[in-house]
């Protein structure tokens, strides 16, 4: 999997360009300021560099070496802190508590390993801890606007929420239609999932 991101990322410019999420940035003020943020599969550090610059101590976790290395040059160039590091999420494990919000932005897995990584995200937040979701839904296939082809790489809302049952509290699940302005990578009407959890106190 990390050869076929290479390649993407080896590309001219951003694939899902340099702005943040819109569903990130909409719900980032629930963020302890100053907090430990993981943001596992978060390719060329686009959340990543906006979260460090508004005072949040960011981890980038990639399997891409070059992903990463964007990341890093788009944080040089804006003048942000971030750490990264380069690792399998369907074999990496953040040690339990040990964050205050983890932002999973269109990290698709097929379900053999999803549930497990989700499992291991919702137990790397301490008490408080913020977790944050958005994926393309089943009813994105298809579609040009963006996500994988394979149906077991999208995300049903329900399949989402039993990830995180008793796990997280949840404050929002839900699934609707968007229009992803998201670099070449994410562009037009798409079908999306939301989610927002937060470990119990």
């Amino acid at each position: 999997m990390s050869d076929f991101w290479d390649q993407r990322y080896a590309e001219a410019g951003y694939k899902y360009g340099t702005a943040p999420n819109a569903f990130l940035v909409a719900e980032a003020e629930r963020l302890r300021p100053g907090g430990c943020v993981l943001l596992p599969g978060d390719g060329e550090g686009r959340n990543s560099v906006w979260l460090a610059l508004r005072g949040h101590n960011v981890l980038a976790i990639d399997s891409s070496a070059v992903g990463l290395e964007k990341a890093r040059m788009l944080a040089a160039g804006q003048g942000a802190q971030i750490a990264t590091l380069q690792a399998d999420l369907a074999e990496w494990r953040p040690e339990p508590g040990s964050a205050d919000a983890v932002v999973l932005t269109f990290v698709h897995l097929p379900s053999s390993v999803r549930r497990a990584v989700h499992h291991a995200m919702a137990e790397a937040l301490g008490p408080g801890g913020w977790l944050i979701l958005e994926a393309f839904d089943r009813a994105q296939l298809g579609r040009s606007s963006g996500g994988p082809k394979d149906p077991d790489m999208l995300y049903p809302l329900e399949a989402v929420q039993a990830d995180f049952d008793g796990l997280l509290r949840e404050e929002l699940a839900w699934a609707g239609e968007v229009t992803l302005d998201e670099g070449p990578g994410h562009r037009g009407a798409a079908r999306v999932v939301r989610y927002l959890g937060q470990r119990p106190a």
